[in-house]
């Protein structure tokens, strides 16, 4: 038996969890998710927990099994509590800033970027510390993309280490040329 599928998913007060069929509906005071999921997995709610149960030992029900459990709990905290991601901006002269829903931002290119962030998913910059992008939404999968998405636009660098990284992210220094001495 899957140790993580096994476990049941507690529902807190304020969270409505209702199956259609295959499909998933949580909805809770950060917003509403959805989500189908694979014929062969068996998901029920009772008194406030959500059961995911397979039929058989096959693989497939097997791997299944636990991940549909887990995707479920990220559905359930990601509309009680949110997630966050945070990105940092490293390098002379890069910066971003916050027009409406959209972000832009000046990576050294001969035009700044524009990104205009997808529905449920919220972009500022932190007040203190300029260079500090966070992100927060309720599906932890999208927030994720769109965390990766921004990252994508300046990977950092491995000589200086400039452009977007994730806050703490720990990027690798590659020493420079070695002047070579001639004879």
């Amino acid at each position: 038996m899957s140790r993580i599928g096994k476990n049941p998913i507690q529902v807190p007060s304020g969270v409505t969890v209702t199956i259609n069929g295959k499909t998933v509906s949580v909805k809770g005071p950060k917003g509403e998710l959805h989500q189908t999921f694979h014929d062969n997995i068996l998901i029920s709610v009772a008194d406030n927990q959500v059961t995911v149960t397979r039929p058989n030992n096959v693989k497939l029900n097997r791997s299944l099994h636990g991940l549909t459990r887990t995707l479920i709990a990220n559905m359930v905290e990601g509309v009680t509590k949110g997630y966050e991601k945070q990105l940092e901006i490293l390098g002379v002269g890069y910066r971003a800033a916050i027009n409406g829903t959209k972000l832009t931002l000046a990576l050294g290119f001969s035009h700044p970027i524009e990104f205009p962030a997808p529905a449920g998913i919220s972009i500022e910059l932190d007040k203190e510390k300029k260079n500090i992008i966070i992100i927060r939404g309720a599906d932890k999968q999208l927030l994720g993309e769109v965390a990766a998405k921004i990252r994508s636009f300046k990977k950092p660098e491995p000589y200086k280490g400039k452009g977007i990284r994730y806050l703490g992210e720990y990027v690798a220094q590659k020493a420079g040329k070695a002047a070579s001495k001639e004879k």
